[in-house]
């Protein structure tokens, strides 16, 4: 990085808010260095910040907790890291309206401490939520196992201010739930890894937090039998917050028992309501025993099963049909066996998005092996009309395999898209879908 450029961005943020050198190596991401890391306290400090890198066509690396800073290629230049650690504050809680703006930096964990005062939550629960940050959470749609009775981040963002590549501060939707005029277009940024532009602050509707939640483990003797039961339950009357299908390997890392298979299935409500819902629970499942009742600290553990099974993992994420997760993942973990390797797999079955963590435990790291039964992971994800992303693996298998899954037509729109809201390709490059 040029010295000119170095003391510009000293002069924006401060510097003591500017790293170089040895203080960057929190930041190395696939063996790349960035050339600086800088942390502004203020929209107006980010625009300045990204108006100068785009005057100096210096990559942009978007930082929040850094949960998901390996997904993805990496940038060919490492660039500029944006941290946005110190814009943390709550701007706005309405209560009354049930939303609340908040800054992009802020970590989840910290937000629902804040709305829990006036119990209230936002109802995502993504992996390591005290280091993810609100702004991370939007921009890779992140979400966890309640997906299932509430939604993606998608569907529960309100408003969101976004600083583009050329500087300019644009704000979309609105403050209050009932917002329908003009373009969606805050949802465009959702799920865009910090390619189309930085998310600074966002508004979100709140939900009351529940009286009662419990989680219940049901066992199986197989896959298959589990997902007969996701079927049966997602037809009957019950309302799970939570429909997970888990195979040994994950069901050992939470260290809930050694079943082959086992549905996790979550309730919240008024305790009586609860309660019903789990006793009729063993009945709609045809369950060979009463459920098993699992501890509050199972819930943020859950997302991470299949990953936390092995100290060192290839993990990839399946999305196909609902009724179709237990055939996937039963001929996922026999191509993995066929090559004498350990695989572990959960889902979130009734949304049908399946994670699997390919095992390079004892040294096993040759890549043409992992990358071949990869390949076949995402074929038997396009088997059944689905598609495949990998969320982490090294950088070798990246290359051989490719992280994204073909988008098609869709993936056109995203580059024209792309090519519009940053015409330098300053921010993220080459991170996203078809190197966008």
């Amino acid at each position: 990085m040029q010295a000119a450029v170095l003391e510009k961005l000293r002069a924006i943020v401060g510097a003591p808010h500017v790293l170089t050198g040895v203080d960057l190596s929190p930041y190395v991401v696939e063996g790349r260095t960035p050339e600086a890391a800088v942390f502004p306290g203020s929209v107006d400090e980010v625009r300045a910040v990204v108006t100068l890198a785009g005057e100096s066509e210096l990559p942009v690396i978007t930082w929040g907790g850094g949960t998901a800073a390996a997904v993805g290629m990496p940038a060919p230049r490492a660039g500029l890291v944006l941290g946005l650690r110190r814009l943390d504050r709550v701007v706005e809680h309405e209560p009354g309206d049930l939303t609340v703006i908040v800054e992009a930096g802020r970590t989840f964990a910290a937000l629902q401490a804040t709305l829990r005062e006036r119990g209230q939550w936002l109802s995502l629960d993504p992996p390591d939520d005290a280091r993810a940050t609100i702004g991370g959470v939007l921009a890779t749609n992140a979400s966890g196992p309640r997906r299932q009775l509430y939604g993606t981040a998608r569907d529960l963002l309100i408003g969101l201010t976004v600083i583009t590549a050329d500087g300019a501060l644009v704000r979309g939707g609105g403050k209050v739930v009932k917002n329908v005029a003009g373009y969606d277009l805050p949802k465009l940024f959702v799920g865009s890894y910090g390619t189309l532009g930085v998310i600074v602050e966002v508004t979100v509707r709140l939900r009351p937090r529940p009286d009662d939640e419990r989680l219940v483990a049901v066992p199986f003797e197989r896959l298959k039998d589990a997902g007969a039961a996701v079927r049966a339950l997602m037809a009957s009357d019950l309302i799970p917050n939570a429909v997970e299908v888990l195979d040994a390997d994950a069901l050992r890392a939470l260290g809930i028992g050694a079943a082959p298979a086992a549905l996790l299935t979550g309730f919240d409500g008024v305790p009586e309501q609860v309660a019903w819902q789990i006793a009729e629970l063993p009945r709609v499942v045809a369950a060979a025993g009463e459920p098993r009742a699992l501890s509050s600290e199972t819930w943020p553990r859950l997302a991470r099963a299949a990953a936390d099974a092995f100290s060192a993992s290839v993990v990839m994420r399946l999305s196909v049909l609902p009724t179709q997760v237990a055939e996937v993942m039963e001929q996922g973990r026999a191509r993995a066996r066929d090559r004498g390797l350990s695989s572990a797999w959960t889902a979130h079955a009734g949304v049908g998005v399946v994670t699997a963590a390919l095992s390079l435990d004892g040294g096993r790291q040759d890549v043409a092996a992992v990358a071949e039964i990869v390949r076949a992971w995402r074929e038997i994800a396009r088997a059944f009309a689905g598609f495949a992303v990998l969320d982490a693996a090294p950088l070798a298998v990246k290359e051989a395999v490719g992280v994204w899954d073909d988008a098609g037509g869709a993936g056109r729109i995203m580059r024209r898209i792309k090519e519009e809201l940053d015409p330098k390709n300053v921010l993220n490059p080459g991170r996203f879908v078809g190197n966008i």
